[in-house]
């Protein structure tokens, strides 16, 4: 696909979708507007898709069940975390190896799939995810074993993430306070990283040229798919709002308010197909 190609392409030319799962399909254990018929529309058509998360706190199975209590109807298969994103990179760089975790069942379950190790005994790399509850005696025990050689790894860079009670410290919050510790940088596989697109791709067999990405956040959903090469689609039902978009220095392909929007272009564009030469001379005979 040429350049001029690429910068061409509408929702029509796509197969494969990546969706981002907060602030687009669902806010607070409610499904927002158009996200049932968007999925709907999916599955109809044939079209692949992964619905992709930076929490790893929760197993596909976990976050199937959380879905369909607000109403949407998404199999496991559908569903990629940053926990399985970060088990399947590892297991890319070293097979078998040793973890010591701090996480919760969606990190534990995906790194044991993925045929690892999982203790506190000279690990290969001390991997950090999302849990309710930071326990300080296995963060200082996670600096000791970095500062004896364990690779650090961070399955997401999110500083903070949502409670009843407001905001609660997350991976990228205590990852900085390890890095301050140990002098020492996770290397981060969730989103903004494209690594963690490039493993959903793989996951779909899709490429990257007729793939697109539906995210609210431009920080991580549309800079990653952007860096990924996937057209990008950013909707305002979530953490950036349209006064936002002048802080950044990139753009996304395309806005709509939510996927209800989306999900109308795409509903036009098979209801209402082009004419074909062909079809049109034989309709005037």
């Amino acid at each position: 696909m040429t350049l001029s190609n690429r910068a061409a392409r509408t929702v029509h030319d796509i197969e494969c979708w990546l969706t981002d799962m907060d602030g687009v399909l669902v806010h607070e254990n409610h499904a927002l507007k158009g996200a049932s018929e968007l999925l709907q529309y999916w599955r109809e058509n044939n079209l692949r898709f992964l619905v992709l998360t930076n929490n790893s706190i929760y197993t596909p199975r976990d976050l199937r069940a959380r879905l369909l209590a607000s109403g949407l109807d998404v199999p496991e298969e559908n569903i990629w975390t940053s926990a399985m994103a970060t088990a399947e990179f590892l297991a890319r760089q070293r097979p078998g190896g040793r973890t010591f975790v701090i996480g919760e069942a969606g990190l534990t379950t995906a790194l044991h799939d993925a045929g690892f190790i999982m203790t506190d005994q000279n690990p290969d790399y001390v991997v950090l995810g999302e849990t309710r509850t930071y326990s300080f005696e296995a963060i200082t025990k996670a600096i000791r074993l970095i500062e004896r050689g364990a690779k650090f790894i961070a399955t997401n860079p999110d500083a903070t993430g949502p409670s009843t009670e407001g905001i609660m410290p997350a991976t990228g919050a205590i990852a900085a306070l390890i890095t301050r510790a140990t002098n020492r940088e996770p290397y981060v596989v969730g989103k903004p990283n494209p690594m963690m697109f490039r493993s959903a791709l793989n996951r779909i067999d899709a490429h990257s040229e007729t793939t697109a990405m539906i995210g609210d956040r431009m920080d991580t959903d549309i800079v990653a798919g952007m860096e990924a090469g996937l057209l990008t689609a950013l909707v305002f039902s979530g953490i950036t709002a349209r006064d936002d978009m002048d802080t950044f220095p990139f753009r996304p392909d395309l806005q709509y308010p939510s996927v209800a929007n989306l999900h109308a272009e795409l509903v036009k564009g098979r209801a209402v197909p082009e004419a074909k030469p062909a079809d049109a001379k034989a309709a005037s005979k």
